[in-house]
């Protein structure tokens, strides 16, 4: 079922477009300094955001798939620039494995993030609620979780000074 259903658009529908567009500038312009200290301030508001809207439960199309290629090689980027700041570990990892286990990964988690806002953006565009709805799925579903394991790791990161 398509999100035919108009719903009213409120400041608030506003307020996470822009942290998403924010984000998704932020991604784009990953080489530029201050860049992972800005998305490690951005995180927090964008994931009250979120969890402040009250998106209609509904069926939504999916959007268009995302570009497995494009979305690598942002991956790799984001990896290369992370360098020693990108693995860590989850909480349910063995410190006794060895670094090469760590299964968590910032530059994972900041790429799907992206891929999710910035399909969400291109749909705000045509239509708002479909996108909040989208977002709101999305976060439930998937990236909502690589949100939380990024905020995490980046706090750490910032308690460590090595942002």
């Amino acid at each position: 079922m398509t999100c035919s259903t108009p719903l009213p658009v409120t400041g608030l529908y506003d307020d996470v477009a822009a942290l998403a567009k924010r984000y998704c500038d932020l991604i784009e312009a990953c080489d530029q300094p201050g860049w992972l200290a800005e998305i490690a301030r951005l995180l927090p508001r964008l994931h009250a955001a979120i969890m402040s809207m009250r998106a209609p439960h509904r069926t939504i199309d999916h959007p268009a798939p995302v570009d497995l290629d494009a979305r690598f090689d942002l991956f790799a980027r984001l990896r290369h620039l992370l360098g020693d700041r990108d693995s860590y570990w989850l909480e349910f990892d063995s410190a006794s494995e060895g670094a090469e286990a760590m299964t968590g990964s910032l530059a994972d988690d900041l790429t799907d993030i992206y891929c999710e806002l910035k399909q969400g953006l291109c749909l705000f565009e045509r239509n708002p609620e479909c996108a909040v709805a989208a977002w709101s799925h999305g976060y439930v579903r998937h990236w909502g979780q690589h949100l939380i394991d990024a905020e995490r790791h980046l706090a750490m990161l910032r308690a460590k000074a090595r942002l």
